[in-house]
């Protein structure tokens, strides 16, 4: 073929090509699409809390309801899905959109709660951290029709339990053991034999239990008589300590005289009383209790007479609408707003 016709030909093979590639391209994209999609998007997380310029005051807002709803055009008639959601006691929010929502789709977000300016957004899907402040309706009306104080909380306190192990000297226990032998007598390879092989031994054991309940401590094993140099522990099941303990050894010379020794513990579980002090910005008490702490309780001054008001699980106070969130560590945090007609000193 002619050189010039060649150059023809291999150009109009690669343009034969062309839509063979364009149609794995155009799959591939389609591809990538449909996985993406398939996926979805991480869940809308967030959290919503009282607008304050005060960030001390800017306190959690709990059952704010939000509606997310997704579509093609923002403001358009046609969506492709809406989903529901609730803040937890500590404003937190975490939103899980259709299957089929991708990042880069529009989405217009809604938080309403009773006693709040309504808050409305839109937005792009993405893995942003949303933080939502909502400003109470009017806060001079709320300050002309608060009641007056009538009732005033004042020197609170907080108290709690905790159990603490502590371990009771009970006695001691002490018992001497002999381990017979006959010393300078060839071993012959028949066992036990002496560290080097070469000198007959014999081994000596001994075991001592503490009693129901009780635990051995500050255990000693010591060679009192005898040609001590030429023993040796074999078996350490004392060092430790605990409920029985044991020993043998093993002695290759002439018979030795050993004394196994312990103080004797009675482990007892008790509970400690420990006071804490909350912090209180405005009308609100926060406090924090550990995970091992029990029977939360308390103590506060209502009108100058000292009251103890056990907080339960019903988290029910007569003078203040209190909720509890646990934390990553397990401890509890407490959040306790006055009701209407209480103030704090």
């Amino acid at each position: 073929m002619p050189r010039y016709m060649s150059r023809y030909y291999n150009a109009y093979r690669d343009r034969k090509n062309v839509p063979v590639v364009a149609l794995v391209v155009l799959f591939a994209m389609v591809a990538g699409l449909l996985i993406s999609c398939a996926k979805g998007p991480s869940p809308l997380k967030g959290v919503v809390l009282e607008g304050n310029t005060d960030p001390h005051k800017r306190s959690p807002l709990a059952g704010v309801e939000i509606t997310a709803t997704t579509g093609s055009t923002l403001g358009s008639k046609f969506t492709s899905g809406q989903v529901e959601g609730q803040t937890d006691p500590a404003g937190f929010f975490s939103l899980n959109l259709g299957h089929w929502v991708r990042r880069g789709q529009a989405v217009h977000l809604k938080f309403r709660h009773p006693g709040y300016q309504p808050v409305s957004l839109d937005e792009i899907i993405s893995d942003k951290l949303y933080v939502i402040n909502m400003f109470p309706v009017s806060s001079n009306v709320q300050t002309q029709t608060m009641p007056p104080v009538t009732t005033v909380i004042s020197n609170v306190k907080i108290r709690y339990s905790m159990k603490s192990t502590e371990s009771v000297n009970v006695g001691s226990a002490a018992k001497a053991f002999e381990v017979t032998n006959t010393g300078n007598t060839p071993c012959n390879g028949k066992l036990p034999c002496s560290p080097d092989g070469k000198w007959k031994a014999s081994l000596g054991s001994i075991s001592l239990s503490a009693g129901e309940g009780n635990e051995f401590r500050n255990v000693r094993l010591s060679c009192i008589a005898g040609p001590c140099p030429f023993t040796k522990v074999e078996s350490d099941q004392y060092s430790q300590g605990g409920n029985k303990i044991a020993a043998s050894v093993l002695n290759w010379s002439d018979t030795t005289t050993h004394l196994l020794e312990a103080e004797v513990y009675h482990p007892m579980i008790s509970e400690v009383l420990r006071d804490s002090y909350p912090v209180i910005f405005g009308r609100t008490l926060n406090f924090s209790v550990p995970d091992t702490g029990e029977g939360v309780s308390i103590e506060a001054e209502v009108n100058g007479s000292p009251i103890v008001f056990p907080l339960g699980p019903s988290l029910c106070l007569s003078w203040a609408n209190c909720t509890a969130t646990t934390d990553k560590d397990h401890s509890t945090s407490y959040r306790c707003e006055l009701k209407e007609g209480f103030g704090f000193k």
